[in-house]
């Protein structure tokens, strides 16, 4: 939003200019986002509770897990607010990068959200079976590989990707490009979530994952 409103200005008034860099906008969207946790976390938190939305534990989880029992869940909605909100504010919005970035955020946030309504208002202590979540996942994956190989913004790298530190080392996947999508998609997705259980593990899993 910021991006659109304030750089087109930058030609007359030359600060402005610094909206053209992406560590500029990566920068202070990370505060935006550490800002909105500091305000809103406690209150959200409360809110939780006093909808009775609390962890209730399997007893086949680890002894570790029982210790959140009557805990408020359903922490992922401010972790979404978290990222939706920053990315609005400061991302340039046309970039068909960014488009897909919070599709992707949505749509999964969405399925957590299901199974944690399942699991906490409906009482279904599995919440959303494995497969369905699987669906869901795969069907994202499959768009999202095929708007990268089929109408990718710079057609030459459509099917191609680097390694990081390593100079000029270019993989081109061809036609196990989306499938290679599907599998980083659901790969990292199920990764924060089958981890996810203790506080401090969802952020940092979402942080490397992203």
């Amino acid at each position: 939003m910021l991006y659109h409103l304030l750089y087109p200005l930058s030609d007359t008034y030359s600060i402005l200019n610094v909206f053209r860099y992406i560590t500029f906008r990566t920068a202070y969207a990370a505060i935006t986002a550490l800002v909105l946790c500091f305000l809103f976390g406690p209150v959200f938190i409360r809110w939780l509770g006093k909808l009775q939305c609390l962890e209730e534990p399997s007893e086949w989880t680890p002894e570790s897990h029982q210790k959140k029992r009557g805990t408020p869940t359903m922490g992922g909605l401010l972790i979404l607010f978290a990222i939706i909100v920053p990315t609005l504010i400061w991302a340039n919005l046309s970039n068909p990068y960014v488009q897909l970035i919070l599709l992707v955020t949505v749509w999964l946030g969405g399925l957590g959200l299901l199974d944690d309504y399942l699991k906490v208002v409906r009482k279904y202590p599995k919440g959303l079976i494995g497969r369905y979540k699987l669906i869901g996942q795969i069907v994202l994956g499959t768009f999202v590989g095929c708007m990268l190989a089929f109408f990718p913004p710079d057609p030459e790298w459509a099917t191609k990707t680097t390694v990081p530190f390593l100079k000029d080392f270019v993989i081109d996947f061809r036609w196990l490009y989306i499938p290679f999508i599907v599998f980083v998609l659901t790969g990292s997705s199920n990764a924060v979530n089958l981890t996810d259980g203790l506080d401090g593990l969802a952020i940092g899993l979402v942080a490397l994952s992203g």
